[in-house]
């Protein structure tokens, strides 16, 4: 009589461990056979022993979301094995801070324009530029200080990000692929 694995096919967890995927694998339901990248990123950051543990202590409804960052987890690792997801979130609050800059710049002209409209004539001396206080971004600094190696810009932030960033297409107002430090692109120095 033929398992019921004969007319499923294994999901990819137990295809990459070789070994039968049973019907009520812990694997199944997160690591479908059509992703079998996901899996094998999984096992070689965290290993597949590692992970049936952290599913098993976790209740079922967890258990989708913790697969879900340990795959982001070993992505980033696998492409950025030094900085892993830290890098991203470095990238993304460089981006924050460059575009509250532009923000604080936007709304310096518009009060400065305000104010030339309603007093064209007045004896007021014009306003003076914007200043943010260079408290102002004391948290990300910081962050960035705890996790940097010396090749964090003057801003606090690694000098770029080593591996492009899928829903970030704007590469026109910064250099995101050179990697970290210049070394370009990652894993093996090229770009990925």
């Amino acid at each position: 009589m033929a398992s019921s694995s004969s007319y499923n096919s294994p999901c990819a967890a137990c295809k990459f461990l070789r070994r039968k995927c049973m019907p009520g694998c812990i694997f199944a339901p997160y690591f479908p056979p059509e992703e079998p990248q996901k899996f094998a990123n999984v096992h070689k950051i965290f290993g597949a022993s590692n992970v049936t543990k952290i599913l098993n202590e976790l209740l079922p409804h967890q258990r989708e979301d913790a697969v879900n960052s340990l795959a982001y987890e070993a992505e980033a690792r696998v492409r950025d094995p030094v900085y892993g997801c830290v890098g991203a979130i470095s990238f993304l609050q460089r981006q924050v801070q460059r575009l509250q800059k532009e923000l604080d710049s936007a709304n310096a002209d518009l009060l400065r324009f305000a104010y030339n409209e309603i007093s064209p004539n007045s004896s007021l001396p014009p306003l003076p530029p914007l200043v943010v206080p260079a408290s102002f971004h004391q948290s990300q600094r910081q962050f960035s200080s705890r996790f940097g190696n010396g090749n964090v810009d003057g801003n606090g932030f690694y000098s770029s990000f080593p591996y492009a960033i899928p829903w970030i297409n704007d590469t026109s107002s910064e250099d995101i692929s050179g990697g970290v430090g210049g070394r370009g692109g990652g894993v093996g120095g090229g770009n990925l």
